[in-house]
């Protein structure tokens, strides 16, 4: 396999979760193990070309894991591995500096929206962001 050399460890981080669609998938996968279709319906916009695509290179990774039931029809599931579910408090501090951030925008009358701002699907459900921001500083 080729030696990947990257300037700091920052760089390693952000080159698996960098891509279009991949932190929706893993906020996606973060709340329950889920078939392609399942994701596929979550994520709207995506194909399924790209959806199979960027599952690949997560599992690649290490951050998901693919799992294959036996039996007739096809049965695949997609869950987070344990080190995507380490994953978490970093993609959680992101989201909440994102929203920091583009609130400091707004300030300066910059229009910043967001599709959702829903980022549940890295933590367990019903915990607000105090409860978050508590348990991770």
């Amino acid at each position: 396999m080729a030696e990947k050399n990257y300037h700091m460890s920052l760089d390693l981080t952000m080159s698996i979760i960098n891509g279009k669609w991949k932190s929706l998938i893993l906020c996606k996968l973060g709340m329950k193990s889920r078939r392609n279709g399942e994701l596929l319906r979550k994520i709207p916009d995506i194909s399924q070309k790209v959806l199979t695509q960027q599952l690949n290179e997560l599992i690649d990774d290490g951050v998901v894991k693919r799992v294959r039931f036996p039996g007739l029809p096809l049965h695949v599931e997609y869950s987070l591995t344990d080190e995507g579910k380490s994953l978490r408090k970093v993609l959680i501090d992101m989201s909440i500096w994102g929203e920091k951030h583009a609130a400091k925008l707004q300030e300066n009358g910059q229009q910043v929206s967001f599709v959702s701002d829903n980022f549940n699907g890295y933590i367990k459900m019903n915990q607000n962001e105090k409860d978050v921001s508590q348990q991770f500083s």
